[in-house]
């Protein structure tokens, strides 16, 4: 009997969550399986992820094939190197203290590393948003600065069309003006030229 390792789905339409199962080769992708070793979940960030280290690596040294999925899953989590460790201590090529030793090390540089990518990653989306926020406030006050900048041609235009209106209806009050104001001028003068005739006698 082939045995794979594989996810099988759970969860609601395009909000899936998976099953990590170990399962008969033949059998239906949600239907009977063996074992559960844990569960996955894509739609987080990072993805979550429960898995029984102990479990899935006794399934790997008996044979289980993972799936392409499962596969990264398990090397992520550092199974596959362990069974590769654990492949060369049932040959007697290293001793289990060594292939320990080396697993242990391999975990630590490989969470860093993993730790890194994630802070990286939470805040590339930060910085995301922050762009995108930046780019729409810009944009939004650049429309109210359009707007604004018609609203002011508008205003200017409506001042421009009464000034007009009221320059053409002045000019024939001015002319009015100007002839009444003229010709009390032209009566004073003659009074004043008269004075001084007035002291010479």
């Amino acid at each position: 009997m082939a045995v794979k390792i594989r996810l099988a789905r759970h969860g609601r339409k395009k909000r899936a969550i998976y099953d990590i199962v170990v399962a008969d080769a033949r059998a239906p992708r949600d239907g009977k399986f063996i074992e559960k070793l844990g569960q996955y979940n894509p739609n987080v960030t990072p993805a979550g992820l429960v898995l029984d280290n102990e479990r899935a690596l006794h399934w790997l040294m008996v044979g289980a094939l993972p799936t392409d999925t499962t596969r990264k899953i398990l090397s992520v989590e550092g199974l596959m190197y362990q069974k590769h460790l654990q492949v060369g201590v049932v040959k007697g090529a290293i001793s289990q203290e060594d292939a320990d030793k080396k697993h242990t090390a391999w975990v630590e540089t490989k969470t860093k590393s993993r730790e890194e990518r994630i802070a990286n990653l939470v805040s590339g989306k930060a910085d995301i948003k922050k762009a995108a926020l930046a780019a729409e406030t810009k944009k939004k006050e650049g429309i109210l600065a359009k707007r604004a900048e018609a609203e002011q041609a508008l205003i200017a235009a409506a001042e421009a069309e009464e000034a007009a209106k009221i320059a053409a209806a002045a000019p024939k009050v001015e002319a009015v003006v100007e002839e009444t104001v003229e010709a009390p001028a032209a009566t004073e003068e003659a009074p004043a030229t008269e004075a001084p005739e007035a002291d010479k006698e």
